[in-house]
């Protein structure tokens, strides 16, 4: 059955004795996406996501997965890593699959080898787990919640503690995961990670959600042009008088146009500057980075 979301939520709220956890939250995840809700420690990312798992209850507010089209089967559909996996330092990654399946009763012997092979762990699975790198760990954790082969991935702080290459291991493997059609959910406080690897992000802040959307959408809260000439001033005087907020960067030496968001006339700009004799040696429309507008909206 074919739905256009995912996750519908609606004015969640969460409160922990004096502290709102989350303060009426609304978010709508669509399918196909890699979804990332981001935020500081404390900012109730982990409070979310164990609602939506029905680990913790609501005080008020509601959400409905798949838009209701499985009725109480839709939890066999969703596979989630909330905590530190437990698994056994003594048993091979196989073996302690093994016992999740049998804990859980997900999956079966041909679905672990089949997501041993997916988590790139198959030519481990024999070793035991305290032999494991930390990338290796996470990888056969995620493994574990792939078990039963879920349609949507639920995934809390999945880099968390690793190193670069680990944090790396994670990343293809989540990019690969949606490119075969997940739905994945990620709660991260890392700008890069959720930068690099999600399709739509939600930025959070001690309980309120501050923004979301496409990741596209969410950097670029206006349009900004950079330009250089070979006469600055001639460049920026033209600038202002057609009426174009400008400011200098002086760091890269350009002239920065700032514009509503979508509405830069990057070829009317290089047409009137042509017009006046003004050769432009650079013109680019700005791409915000992340780290940028998280600080900018979190930033009391």
């Amino acid at each position: 059955m074919v739905v256009s979301s995912i996750l519908q939520i609606n004015n969640i709220r969460k409160s922990y004795g004096p502290v709102r956890a989350l303060n009426d939250v609304s978010l709508c995840v669509p399918e196909g996406s890699v979804y990332g809700l981001l935020g500081p420690n404390g900012s109730g990312k982990t409070t979310l996501l164990g609602i939506l798992m029905s680990v913790l209850r609501p005080q008020d507010g509601s959400y409905n997965w798949f838009n209701g089209a499985f009725g109480d089967d839709y939890r066999k559909k969703i596979g989630c890593l909330l905590e530190t996996p437990n698994f056994y330092h003594y048993l091979s990654g196989e073996e302690n699959l093994r016992i999740t399946v049998s804990i859980s009763g997900r999956g079966n012997e041909e679905d672990i080898t089949r997501v041993l092979k997916l988590v790139g762990l198959f030519e481990r699975r024999k070793h035991r787990f305290g032999t494991y790198s930390l990338g290796m760990k996470q990888r056969l954790a995620i493994g574990a919640a792939l078990l039963g082969d879920p349609t949507v991935l639920v995934l809390d702080e999945p880099t968390n503690g690793l190193d670069p290459v680990g944090i790396a291991e994670i990343r293809d493997l989540i990019r690969k995961l949606n490119q075969q059609g997940r739905t994945i959910l990620i709660a991260s406080h890392l700008l890069d990670e959720v930068e690099k690897v999600c399709t739509h992000v939600a930025i959070l802040k001690k309980g309120v959600l501050l923004t979301d959307g496409p990741v596209s959408d969410v950097l670029m809260d206006e349009d900004v042009v950079e330009m250089k000439a070979a006469d600055p001033v001639l460049l920026q005087n033209h600038l202002k008088s057609q009426q174009i907020e400008t400011f200098v960067d002086s760091e890269l030496g350009l002239i920065c146009a700032r514009f509503p968001k979508g509405t830069a006339p990057i070829e009317e700009l290089n047409r009137r500057c042509m017009e006046q004799g003004i050769v432009l040696t650079h013109l680019l429309l700005r791409k915000k980075k992340l780290e940028t507008r998280f600080f900018e909206l979190t930033n009391d």
